[in-house]
């Protein structure tokens, strides 16, 4: 990706925490924009590499934006989940996940656009932009 593909992803996928005393329901938690969710859910606009399918559950809520902690990936980068189930895809920041395991964290406004039961465990398609 080029330093301008990246700082726009990062545009996209990045949120301020929530407030603590926020902490009680999902839309209180999601700290995204109305802008930042309708991007999210944009088709990318640059070529993408399939980097393979993973089972996402829920991250921590209380980190905002877009993103997804995975093995999928050894570096950040911006990137593509789609529920294969719905066909619904969020842009989000691919982070690697070094705690071991196969399966991968996944933020909550990421969960919410692709339309997954906060707590569902769904499989999910990795793309890196």
């Amino acid at each position: 990706a080029t330093a301008a593909q990246t700082a726009a992803a990062t545009a996209v996928t990045r949120a301020p925490a929530p407030r603590p005393a926020a902490r009680a329901t999902p839309a209180q938690l999601d700290t995204t924009t109305p802008e930042q969710r309708a991007a999210a859910a944009q088709a990318p606009a640059a070529a993408e590499t399939r980097l393979g399918t993973t089972i996402g559950s829920l991250g921590n809520p209380s980190e905002g934006g877009f993103w997804i902690r995975t093995p999928l990936v050894q570096t950040r980068a911006p990137g593509r989940i789609v529920n294969p189930a719905t066909g619904k895809s969020a842009q989000v920041e691919l982070i690697p996940l070094t705690s071991g395991g196969t399966g991968s964290q996944v933020s909550l406004p990421a969960l919410q656009l692709l339309g997954v039961p906060l707590t569902d465990l769904p499989t999910l398609e990795v793309y890196r932009l």
